[in-house]
């Protein structure tokens, strides 16, 4: 199996249509040992059902992001349980209600921090926090979204928060090269997750992308996972520093395809048929 022997872990998973639930599961499939963590109480009791899945219950860790010392202890836990570590999965990201909504240029200062602190300058603490148990051939992976990329309605703040995270990839990747260390992000497209419940229009968003990608379909956790499992496998040894794009090849498209009548009339192809 393609990451036997590989130990890991993932932060991030809120429910069973987590992206990063998808790439826990396509790892623990290839033979890799993982652990999981929780960002509350809450949360802990809907992960123990997924970390039985997983097999490691014994593997399930608090870590809030926000609150620096829970990083430290998450390393030390891991230490002691895993010793060495592969890899990294960071899928978290934050954004309040208010920079979802509305006019971009009302974003308050408060709600711009605590979007960049959790969604991008998390990265860079774990990655750091976490290092001295990481080998050297380890891969770190986040999540972005083509929102950080183009514009995106009702992405506001997140699109925004994306876009460093993207940067923060690139400059990881050369920072912790010289250890041995990749980094790398999948730009997903649009999928059903908890955290996708708080932008608006979510419904529409997925109706586009589906009708608009080459593939003409809007991609599944599992497809996501399977893209994760590579990036953190010994398959990609090479590859660092990359936005991998896993999106039904929406990101190619310059324009909708278009359709004309008798009478030369454009109409945006929509699902097999034209509006």
């Amino acid at each position: 199996m393609l990451m036997n022997g590989k130990k890991g872990v993932i932060l991030g998973i809120a429910n069973k249509k987590s992206i990063a639930y998808g790439i826990a599961k396509a790892c623990r499939e290839q033979g890799a040992e993982v652990a999981i963590t929780f960002l509350n109480e809450r949360f802990e009791k809907k992960l123990a059902p997924i970390a039985e899945e997983l097999e490691c219950s014994d593997k399930l860790y608090p870590c809030d992001v926000s609150q620096p010392e829970e990083i430290v202890v998450l390393r030390e836990s891991l230490k002691e349980d895993m010793g060495e570590i592969d890899f990294i999965v960071h899928s978290i990201a934050f954004a309040p209600k208010e920079g979802l909504s509305g006019r971009f240029s009302d974003v308050s200062k408060e709600a711009f921090n605590v979007s960049m602190d959790i969604s991008v300058y998390s990265l860079i603490e774990i990655a750091r926090e976490l290092k001295p148990i990481m080998s050297n051939k380890a891969s770190i992976l986040t999540l972005s979204y083509y929102g950080g990329v183009k514009y995106i309605p009702n992405y506001n703040l997140m699109g925004v928060a994306k876009a460093t995270l993207e940067m923060t990839v690139k400059y990881l990747a050369e920072d912790l090269g010289k250890d041995g260390i990749r980094v790398n992000a999948i730009s997903a497209g649009p999928i059903k997750t908890l955290a996708a419940a708080g932008i608006g229009d979510f419904s529409f968003m997925l109706k586009w992308n589906s009708a608009h990608s080459p593939l003409k379909e809007n991609v599944t956790i599992n497809q996501v996972g399977n893209s994760g499992m590579y990036l953190l496998s010994d398959l990609s040894s090479g590859v660092t520093g990359e936005i991998h794009y896993v999106d039904a090849g929406y990101n190619i498209m310059g324009m909708p395809a278009v359709e004309f009548d008798d009478n030369g009339k454009p109409h945006i192809a929509w699902n097999g048929e034209t509006k």
